[in-house]
């Protein structure tokens, strides 16, 4: 499968510049630990020092051991323990390191994780409703363990790696012949130079991984949220085959991505054993000549190892550190997201007056070929109740989301209380709107949680209250757990109409001025629904009201009634007022009665 057919969008190769900058992405979330940071790197840089040390340590113990073999051997004692010293040293500033850098780390992986959360929140709905959650989910948690992985491959690795490859360098041009020097740059150049090229061919194989991972994951998640869809059609083969598809092409990028590996890492073996071998062929020439000690031989040896075996593993942190950046993209090209729906800097704090919500020659499109909303106006006064009515696909949902300002208007304004929703916070705003939804999503949590979900400083008592308004309280008592009851992921261990009264609980708990219906009852049964509709008209009275219904007997009482039709106000009046007019409305009237009776009818024929 081409990656360009994962998730919809393609995927570039990724390029060392970008790297960069998400390198210096990173930077806000260690940026609070900063000492840390400091104190971590200067244990690296005496661990290393001490490191490079050891050799040198080496080289006296043997010359001294080499001559003095039948005489006391005082001074290579005290190398001996200088030797133990510097181990010890290393181990200990090594370990100190680990200590002091994990709060950074882990704080910058808390932190990666919580932004993103709180971005995703901040996201349009457009986004949301365009959304894959399980890619999503995967994206998230493999970011938030590259940030951690890329912390400690810079400071674990890189740094010191580079540290002690100048120090032991340093070292082999100061003391011993020019050859030694060049022949280890020349190495460790070519080593350098083949592993970039090498892993930059191959890095287009992980992000191919990386994409039809989360696309893999998303299908799954896809599946599985949709469990009893994919039962009423039998459709489990279908949901199979199209997760390994996917699959395959992951497995196919994988195995591309090892083998390549594996290519690379024989030519950088090959590489350092080149190097090392004629640095050593170098110093027993120097020991056969008499120019080098025994002990000679042994610094360059062991320095060798010291420098060549980190480097060797540096190929290995580079591809892995490249892996981890790869990882990392996708979350930070979340964060890049721009917002859809932003508080101006001038944006103040609603305060509500008069609850009067005003729609002033609103226009809407969610695609500019498909226009929603033209030139819609209208107002409800405070403590009135306003119903939309018309055919599905008409604008009338529209009109909620609007409210609450989850979209922008394409043209004209809206007025709370008079005041423009641009020119106050999002959070104010919402905080005076209380929504019960036509379809109604809840947490994976108790009834109480649900419920008290709409004000966390609610007591008890009050919960129950607003579980007996919305004419639930007795359904949930009659539950083995009551109110503890987990009502699964979604809501699905509830009925559609339980859902729904749950939302209503939840609304009525919130107790807002402005209250918003989108079908609030489609889900009820008769004796329900006349029973929360009296709630409701209860709990209306001296709240601003705007309900959408599809179902008219619901909204007979209502102030005023509007028609909407391809996202144009027809009609507009009280019950009785269209009835008269005899228009699109006493048609649907008239359409619903008949229903109404014949359902009626039937029942009575049944008993």
């Amino acid at each position: 499968m081409p990656v360009s057919s994962v998730r919809g969008r393609t995927e570039k190769p990724h390029s060392n510049r970008e790297d960069w900058d998400n390198i210096k992405e990173m930077f806000p979330f260690i940026w609070t630990y900063r000492g840390r940071v400091l104190l971590a790197l200067a244990s690296l840089v005496l661990s290393k020092v001490a490191m490079v040390g050891i050799p040198i340590i080496l080289k006296f113990i043997v010359d001294g051991l080499d001559g003095q073999q039948n005489e006391v051997i005082a001074v290579p004692v005290v190398l001996l323990l200088a030797y133990g010293a510097l181990r010890f040293v290393n181990s200990g500033f090594n370990e100190l390191r680990d200590a002091i850098f994990a709060r950074v780390r882990y704080h910058a992986m808390r932190e990666l994780s919580v932004t993103t959360l709180q971005h995703l929140h901040d996201l349009s709905l457009r986004f949301h409703l365009e959304r894959n959650t399980g890619a999503i989910s995967r994206d998230m948690e493999r970011g938030a363990q590259s940030i951690s992985s890329i912390l400690n491959y810079l400071v674990f690795n890189i740094v010191p790696t580079a540290a002690e490859f100048l120090m032991v360098a340093t070292i082999l041009f100061i003391k011993y012949d020019i050859e030694f020097a060049i022949t280890v740059f020349a190495t460790a150049l070519i080593y350098i130079v083949f592993t970039l090229l090498v892993t930059e061919w191959r890095m287009h194989f992980r992000h191919e991984m990386n994409a039809l991972d989360s696309s893999a994951n998303g299908k799954a998640m896809d599946s599985l949220m949709n469990y009893e869809t994919v039962k009423y059609f039998n459709n489990e083969e279908h949901e199979i085959v199209r997760y390994k598809n996917t699959m395959r092409g992951w497995e196919d990028a994988a195995v591309k991505s090892q083998t390549t590996m594996s290519l690379l890492n024989f030519g950088q073996g090959a590489i350092i054993a080149i190097g090392v071998t004629l640095v050593m062929f170098y110093a027993a020439n120097g020991v056969v000549e008499g120019s080098l000690t025994l002990g000679d031989l042994v610094l360059i040896n062991t320095m060798m190892l010291q420098l060549f075996l980190p480097l060797n593993f540096l190929g290995i942190i580079y591809r892995s550190l490249k892996y981890a950046l790869a990882d990392m993209d996708m979350v930070l090209k979340l964060l890049k997201r721009p917002l859809e729906v932003v508080d101006s800097p001038e944006a103040g704090e609603l305060t509500i007056e008069s609850p009067t919500i005003e729609f002033e020659q609103v226009g809407f499109h969610y695609q500019p070929d498909r226009p929603i909303l033209h030139d819609v106006s209208f107002k409800i006064e405070a403590g009135k109740k306003l119903a939309v009515v018309g055919p599905s696909g008409a604008g009338k949902s529209t009109l909620a989301r609007l409210i609450f300002r989850f979209y922008d208007t394409t043209s004209g304004q809206i007025k709370i209380s008079g005041h423009p929703l641009q020119s106050v916070t999002q959070h104010s705003l919402r905080r005076y709107i209380g929504m019960v939804p036509q379809d109604t999503v809840l947490f994976n949590d108790s009834i109480f949680y649900n419920i008290h979900y709409a004000r966390p400083d609610a007591t008890t008592e009050e919960v129950v209250e607003a579980a007996k308004l919305a004419d639930i309280h007795d359904f949930i008592s009659r539950l083995p757990d009551g109110y503890d009851t987990i009502v699964g992921e979604r809501g699905l261990k509830l009925s559609g109409g339980e859902k729904q009264r749950v939302s209503i609980a939840r609304v009525l708990l919130k107790n807002p001025p402005i209250l918003v219906f989108d079908e609030a009852t489609s889900s009820l049964d008769s004796k329900s629904e006349k029973n929360i509709l009296a709630a409701l008209n209860s709990i209306s009275q001296n709240k601003t009201t705007l309900v959408i219904a599809h179902r008219l007997s619901t909204i007979v009482d209502a102030d005023e009634i509007l028609v909407l039709e391809h996202g144009e106000i027809k009609e507009q009046g009280s019950h009785e007022q269209l009835l008269e007019h005899k228009g699109v409305y006493a048609s649907l009237w008239e359409i619903q009665q008949k229903k109404q009776k014949t359902r009626e009818l039937e029942r009575t024929l049944e008993e």
